[in-house]
């Protein structure tokens, strides 16, 4: 691997791994979709018009991957844990990240692209595949869902 490659990596890693933890909820499958991200650029070596375009590119393969994911045989065919687990995490104070994955995947990840990568509604829409004025929708419902979530945690607004 060359130089290039690397200081890429480097530089989308970060936005890369958080969207796919966005969109599954847990660390395992970021990492899988991480892992799978990257091999496809090496794989590929795309080349890429200017910044925007190499950023874009990365977000939307990560976006297809987490698709691979939840459509795989072996996503399909495993059981979630069971709530004797989890009930020690809902013990705990719920900060900000937790509330974030309390929501439906598809507004946690329209959350994301939002506030963490700051793209606009426009090219959320491209990304995903929605139309604008779903992305401005699911903006609005994710919002609210995440309100009265931050409410049952005890949050002050």
């Amino acid at each position: 691997m060359d130089d290039n490659a690397e200081n890429t990596i480097r530089q989308y890693s970060h936005m890369v791994y958080r969207l796919a933890y966005a969109r599954t909820g847990n660390r395992q499958d970021a990492d899988e979709i991480y892992q799978e991200v990257f091999l496809r650029y090496i794989r590929k070596k795309p080349d890429f018009q200017n910044h925007v375009h190499k950023k874009a590119w990365f977000l939307k393969v990560t976006v297809n991957c987490a698709n691979s994911l939840w459509t795989s045989p072996w996503k399909r065919f495993t059981v979630p844990l069971t709530d004797d687990l989890v009930s020690e995490e809902k013990e705990q104070a719920a900060d900000l990240s937790q509330a974030l994955q309390k929501l439906p995947p598809r507004y946690r990840e329209v959350i994301h692209l939002y506030y963490y990568e700051e793209l606009s509604t426009e090219e959320i829409g491209q990304i995903l595949r929605r139309k604008t004025s779903t992305v401005r929708t699911q903006l609005t419902r994710a919002r609210a869902v995440l309100k009265e979530i931050l409410k049952e945690e005890h949050y002050e607004f």
